[in-house]
């Protein structure tokens, strides 16, 4: 039969004929041939990898791999074709064998990093986990198309990442109130300042306004007066001159009546009386000036002075205010760092508590290592000796170096003594070895020979006497008879 594999399969062709496998597009396959399909397009694994940093802070790292056959590569499709191809690619087992694969070199490559280095670098992070990945698959005959990795997760009840952008946010935050409070405060000294200048120079103006209208009113015054002055000066001068010219008429002629002449008096004596009436208008005019005057000098210092009163009741409350916030944002920063430094003493408590636990869990394997390597090595022991328990104590007494110690233990035991050495035997020559009484009776009379011998060396040493069931020692001083 003759077979065609589709744009995204190949054909694995064994049997008669063929060596080991044969991978091809198209071909016959001969009676006593095998022909299976292989799919080459490549498969998206979406995994959730928990790995833990190098301060043994666990996280979460999702991943998606895009991973397939090698098809530019025959060595590859033939291990592809020998050790996945009898499984479905969507199949539990290939799922769990990429996914064994990535896990394991994703956890021993972040066990290396900190926390920070995964975090920062995350690229390079990306990078070492394809690499170390892409070389383990290789033994399989695939090869990672895309790897993407996203944004890392906290493990539930470890929530770094979550604390970590919380701090950030607030650190903005707090710098963000700091800039609007020092804005709020430049915009608002700075509007009072402009507005006490406006103020002082508004009230400087309308004061010099008001000198110089008073001035201007008083010189029109002035001016006015010497007019009408100098107007009945002239009116004066030409009355006087009619009166004169009356006068002298008067003298010319002689005949002028007597109500003439009064009326020349009544004349002169309304002049008087006009001259001195504007004299008094005019004193009353420089009273009302001068009154004026006081008055715009007076009324421009009261209000500059209620003014800069004003001024220096805001800044006084301006300056309690801020000294109020500053006290109230000094009293938050330092709730702040108390919790801060609070969170930090859990941490490194935590962090202590770990690493004593982890202390204690590698010395009870290292216990549980050395009583494994003991055990093997007295079973190696034993079956040298062939199961032999006496052989194997008394070795492990030599090589212990335990008689040595005993000979040191007993020297040092007897050091400075100096006791009484007796040496004795039970009197025998060996000339009774021929005795018709036999060995057994031999061995008896040689006991009995040996006790009293015994006995006496115990009471010189000792000053303890045998009881009385076993004999008495024999009096030195009446030799027994023989």
């Amino acid at each position: 039969m003759y077979k065609v594999a589709k744009a995204s399969e190949y054909l694995a062709i064994t049997g008669s004929g063929i060596r080991d496998i044969k991978i091809a597009k198209k071909g016959w396959v001969f009676p006593g041939q095998s022909c299976a399909i292989i799919e080459v397009s490549p498969v998206n694994y979406t995994f959730q990898v928990q790995a833990m940093s190098a301060e043994k802070l666990p996280f979460v790292l999702p991943a998606v791999f895009t991973i397939g056959p090698r098809v530019d590569d025959e060595e590859s499709l033939l291990k592809y074709a020998k050790l996945i191809a009898p499984h479905d690619k969507h199949s539990d087992h290939v799922t769990e064998l990429v996914q064994g694969i990535i896990e394991g070199e994703t956890r021993v490559l972040a066990a290396s990093m900190t926390m920070e280095q995964v975090f920062k670098g995350t690229k390079e992070f990306k990078q070492e986990v394809f690499e170390k990945v892409q070389l383990e698959l290789n033994q399989f005959g695939l090869v990672i198309y895309n790897a993407n990795v996203k944004q890392l997760v906290d493990v539930p009840g470890h929530e770094y990442f979550s604390y970590l952008g919380q701090k950030t946010q607030m650190e903005a935050a707090n710098q963000a109130k700091i800039d609007v409070a020092e804005a709020k405060m430049k915009g608002e000294v700075g509007a009072k300042l402009r507005q006490g200048q406006t103020l002082q120079n508004a009230a400087k103006i309308d004061a010099e306004t008001k000198v110089i209208s008073t001035q201007r009113q008083g010189q029109g015054r002035k001016e006015e007066i010497k007019v009408k002055t100098e107007v009945t000066v002239y009116e004066n001068e030409r009355e006087a001159e009619v009166a004169k010219a009356n006068a002298e008429l008067a003298k010319k002629k002689a005949a002028w009546s007597k109500e003439a002449q009064v009326a020349e008096v009544e004349a002169a004596k309304a002049v008087a009386l006009r001259d001195a009436e504007l004299q008094g208008e005019v004193e009353k005019m420089n009273g009302m000036t001068r009154t004026q005057k006081l008055k715009a000098e007076l009324l421009s210092k009261a209000s500059v002075e209620y003014e800069t009163k004003v001024q220096e009741a805001n800044w006084d409350l301006y300056k309690k205010q801020k000294a109020a916030e500053a006290a109230l944002f000094e009293k938050e920063k330092e709730a702040e760092a108390k919790k801060a430094m609070a969170e930090a003493e859990f941490y490194s408590r935590q962090q202590a508590a770990d690493g004593e636990l982890y202390a204690k869990q590698k010395e009870a394997e290292g216990l549980v290592a050395v009583a494994q390597a003991q055990g093997q090595y007295l079973r190696t022991l034993l079956g040298a000796v062939g199961g032999n328990y006496a052989a194997v104590r008394d070795y492990l007494m030599i090589t212990g170096g335990m008689f040595q110690d005993i000979a040191r233990l007993n020297a040092q035991a007897v050091q400075g003594m100096q006791p009484k050495i007796s040496v004795w035997n039970n009197g025998s020559d060996g000339s009774e070895g021929a005795a018709a009484g036999g060995s057994a009776m031999k061995e008896v009379a040689g006991i009995y020979r040996m006790l009293p011998p015994l006995f006496k060396t115990v009471h010189e040493q000792t000053g303890m006497l045998p009881p009385s069931w076993m004999g008495s020692l024999p009096d030195s001083t009446n030799p027994p008879n023989n």
